[in-house]
């Protein structure tokens, strides 16, 4: 697998606002990519190829025969013309779609604002060109249509099937150290669908989760946050309300998040929130990074030199990205407990490989896992056959 140019890159102009678009693919494998849309202002090509590359990992880590892409749009979909930009942006990128590339939510839009799109669009789904590369479309769109109307207490799997794998990942992380998950304290920074859904899993492994990090703060109880109750009580972009903080729970500013005590730090946010200026300050003795990079090249390697674990990005958060891929090519039953259980072995199976040869070969866990995750699909590439361009493609649109 080179480490050099992506297959290929757009560059779009949107022609009624100057905005821009971007996709990148990484990576061919069966001739397809995946990786999901992600919509904020100020998104760059820069972003957007360092995502892409790091799907291609993700890919490879968790062995889903698909090379990892990504998109970003320049907008906020609360702005007036909003949606209409995206729709204009996904109608652009139709060849890629229906052929190349398979997508899904991402930062600042969801999966059923982005499904309406594609539908708008007459595409469907947004997984349009992973569906067609199974070679029975129909029977692939009933698997996935059967996973995602799974509810779990009134949730879709795919909103939680994430944190639980950020959860396993922690679980394997503190084993490989040889500590007990029971009875450690965690502090999550993010408290959104995947955040959420991590403090809610930790939480019923007998974590003790004292710290939950949102836009306005911190909230935190030494003796463990009633996570049901905060999940209970937090709104669609993931804040908590604080008019609702049971007794025995403060609050303290944002940031000072990483001076709450625990062993487990998870960041669920933003990228690059752990660098090399703060990386001292780290208390905990595990890192799970839910969000996607959050750590510096060089907070990676701090963290390293004092012996904290980092399990990177593409590994913990990767469970739902994995699941829906592997339901979609009839690897995993649509169900409940068919996802618990991969996700579980799945996870925890590649988190130990990982932090083994991170020991074996005196690298960070990052490096380790990237190894792995290039060794993986070269060998899906070579399985599954790849396209190679007759010359790699940089495209202004």
């Amino acid at each position: 697998m080179s480490q050099g140019e992506p297959y290929l890159r757009v560059v779009w102009t949107d022609p009624e606002t100057g905005r821009h678009g971007y996709v990148v693919i990484d990576r061919l494998v069966r001739g397809i990519s995946g990786g999901g849309t992600r919509v904020r202002r100020g998104v760059t090509l820069e972003e957007v190829e360092r995502l892409a590359r790091t799907m291609t990992y993700k890919n490879g880590a968790l062995n889903v025969p698909s090379g990892g892409a990504k998109s970003g749009l320049d907008c906020d979909l609360s702005e007036p013309g909003g949606r209409d930009l995206l729709v204009r942006f996904v109608r652009a990128m139709l060849p890629l779609l229906q052929s190349r590339w398979a997508t899904a939510e991402d930062m600042g839009v969801t999966q059923e604002e982005l499904d309406s799109v594609f539908e708008e669009v007459g595409l469907g789904l947004s997984v349009y060109a992973g569906l067609k590369a199974t070679g029975d479309f129909d029977g692939a769109m009933a698997l996935v249509r059967r996973g995602l109307s799974v509810k779990v207490e009134g949730i879709g799997l795919a909103d939680l099937i994430g944190g639980y794998g950020v959860a396993e990942a922690a679980a394997a992380a503190l084993e490989h150290l040889g500590r007990p998950i029971q009875g450690t304290r965690a502090v999550v920074q993010g408290f959104g669908s995947m955040g959420g859904g991590t403090a809610r899993y930790l939480a019923r492994s007998g974590v003790k989760v004292v710290g939950a990090v949102d836009v306005h703060g911190c909230v935190v109880n030494p003796e463990g946050l009633d996570v049901e109750r905060l999940l209970a009580n937090r709104t669609a972009a993931g804040d908590i309300e604080r008019a609702s903080l049971p007794s025995g729970t403060g609050e303290r500013p944002r940031e000072e998040w990483l001076d709450i005590d625990c062993e487990i730090l998870v960041p669920a946010a933003l990228g690059d929130v752990l660098t090399e200026a703060n990386a001292d300050a780290v208390r905990a003795s595990v890192v799970v990074e839910a969000a996607n990079i959050p750590t510096t090249e060089a907070a990676g390697r701090r963290l390293h030199e004092r012996g904290v674990v980092v399990v990177p990005d593409f590994v913990a958060n990767s469970a739902a990205n994995g699941w829906w891929w592997s339901v979609m090519m009839g690897i995993v039953a649509p169900t409940e407990q068919a996802a618990y259980e991969w996700a579980r072995a799945t996870i925890r199976r590649t988190v130990r490989r990982l932090l083994m040869l991170s020991q074996e070969r005196k690298v960070t866990p990052r490096e380790a896992a990237e190894a792995i995750a290039i060794e993986n699909t070269n060998a899906l590439a070579e399985e599954y056959g790849t396209e190679e361009p007759v010359a790699r493609a940089q495209a202004s649109v």
